[in-house]
Parts: structure tokens; sequence; C-alpha cells
């Protein structure tokens, strides 16, 4: 019973977010706001391009569709959660929309992991088994795949935030972060969380770990078959095909990597540092990875910059100035 009342009586958390550096919080605050459009902007123009575009209704750009599809959920769900908490000098939230927002941040999260290995996928067969691409690519299989991973990331998130949530809450509710992170949460509890520990490491596992070998021996195969091309104009066109999506996987799984794994600082003083770094790298993944994104596939994928002149131009024909 004691257990069930503290629970109830946790109505809200309060989020620290930056609070502790109220000189930065303007400079923070229209900087988070012009990511965000611009996240909006270019996840949106390529949706718009993979949709509209005839030449775009292939399997890597359906999974480019649905990667913006979700960059735009994921910072959704957290990026006018922290822009408010700059402007309100109270930053509190809701213990039920806290945990929606938890739910939101982890499935995207987690279906973004599972769709980066399904586009590596992609790049695997069409470079190393051209010949069966229409095949193994179908439609009836990618779209199938794409929707499993929503399925799988939206299952995961479930399980790990109703593990969380259902735990008993006393004391202090003060969550040293800017959004509701699961991690950040379970610090809060007053009871055991082996179980929520035992989990998280299953999931970690399944959606950080199996995601990077696949994709990592993906490119194994990949880059063997690019360096067996004879010439010199072939290597740079199939590689060409795939250096986007690297780049996007080394950028996203390297801020993970560096944000969880980097060691911690046991000297008293550089305490405050650690924890003002902690929050900046997060905020990278973020909002600073998704907006990196389209920017991305648009610098080094010529099919999709014609795509975008072509959008442009009809734009410019429809509403002439």
């Amino acid at each position: 019973m004691v257990s069930a009342n503290q629970t109830a009586s946790v109505t809200e958390f309060v989020l620290l977010g930056f609070s502790a550096y109220p000189n930065l919080e303007k400079t923070f605050f229209v900087l988070i706001l012009l990511m965000y459009v611009a996240i909006l902007l270019g996840n949106g123009v390529l949706i718009l391009v993979t949709v509209s575009n005839s030449h775009l209704h292939t399997p890597m750009y359906f999974f480019l569709g649905n990667l913006s599809f979700l960059d735009i959920c994921y910072t959704t769900s957290s990026v006018p959660l922290i822009l408010d908490s700059f402007l309100t000098p109270r930053k509190t939230i809701c213990f039920s929309a806290c945990t929606v927002q938890m739910f939101l941040s982890f499935a995207m999260g987690a279906t973004e992991c599972v769709l980066l290995s399904l586009m590596a996928f992609d790049r695997y067969v069409a470079i190393c088994n051209p010949l069966r691409y229409p095949v193994v690519m179908s439609k009836a299989a990618y779209v199938p795949m794409a929707a499993g991973s929503w399925v799988a990331g939206s299952t995961a998130s479930m399980v790990q935030t109703s593990l969380a949530m259902r735990l008993p809450f006393c004391g202090d509710n003060i969550i040293n972060h800017f959004t509701c992170e699961i991690l950040a949460v379970l610090k809060l509890t007053c009871a055991d969380i082996s179980v929520n520990v035992i989990s998280m490491g299953v999931t970690n596992v399944i959606f950080l770990g199996v995601p990077v070998l696949f994709i990592s021996f993906s490119y194994v195969f990949i880059i063997a078959t690019i360096l067996r091309i004879p010439s010199a104009e072939g290597r740079k066109k199939a590689f060409s095909t795939c250096s986007a999506h690297l780049t996007v996987v080394i950028v996203f799984y390297g801020t993970i990597l560096f944000m969880y794994g980097k060691p911690k600082s046991k000297a008293p003083l550089g305490e405050d540092k650690e924890d003002l770094a902690d929050k900046l790298i997060s905020l990278f993944y973020g909002v600073v990875t998704p907006m990196l994104n389209p920017i991305i596939y648009s610098l080094r994928n010529k099919d999709v910059k014609a795509a975008v002149r072509n959008l442009v131009l009809v734009f410019q024909k429809r509403f002439p100035q």
C-alpha cells in the first residue's frame, strides 16, 4: 500500500534541463528552434520528393522516406518540450505526458536502429547480388520490412516504458535531463530495478548490438565487392550509392557510443562540466543528427538532388513571382 500511495503522489516531474546555466538558455532556445525548423523542412522535402517523384519509388528511397518521417516524429516528441522549458520558470511535466514522451522517444530510437540495418541490407543486395535485387527487394518484401521495424520499435518501447512507470517514485522527482529520458527516470525510483536493467540490456543487444554487427558485416561484403570492380568509374559509382547511408550510420551510432561509452569523471570539480557535456551530447543526438540526415542525403545523392531541383521548378511554375 505504501508503494501504491507513493506512486499515486507523483503527479509531475521537474526537468532540470539547462536551468543551471541560465545565461545559455536564450542562446539554446534560438539554436534549437532554428534546427527544429530545419528538421521539419529538410525531412519534409525528402518525404515529398520520395513520394511525388516516380524515379524514387525504389526500396532505398522508401526506407529513406520512413527515416525522414521517423526523424520528424522523434524530434516532435521532445523538442517542443525542450523549447517550452526555456520559456517557463517552472520546468515541469505531468506523469502521463512524461510516459508518452518516454514511449515515443524510445520507440523512434529503436525503430531507427532497425531501419538503418534494413537500408544496409538493401545496399548489400543491390551491390553484391544485383541480378537478384528485383526479387529479393520487391514491394511485397520491403514494405513489410519497414512496417516490421515500426512494430518492433514500438513493442520494445512499450515493454520498457511499462516496466519503468509501474515502479514507485518517492522523494525526489527532479529529472536531471531536458526530456523524460528512461535512464534518468529510473534513477528516481525507490524500488529494485534489476528487472529493468536486465530487460534494458537485452533490448540494447537486440536493437543496438545486432544492427551494428549486421551493418558492419554488410559493408565488409559491399566494400569487398566494390574493390573487385575493374574500372575506377565503376567503383566510384557503386560506392556513391551507399556513401550517404554509411555517413548517416557513422554519425548516428558514433554519437550513441560516445554518449554512453565515454568514461565518467571521478573529480568532484569536473562533475558540473561533465553534466553539461552529457546534455550537449544528448542534444546533438536528439536534434543535430535528424537535421544532418536530409543534408547528407541531399549533398551525396544525385537522384535526390535532381528530384529536389525538379520540385523547385514545379513550385516556381505554379507560383510565379
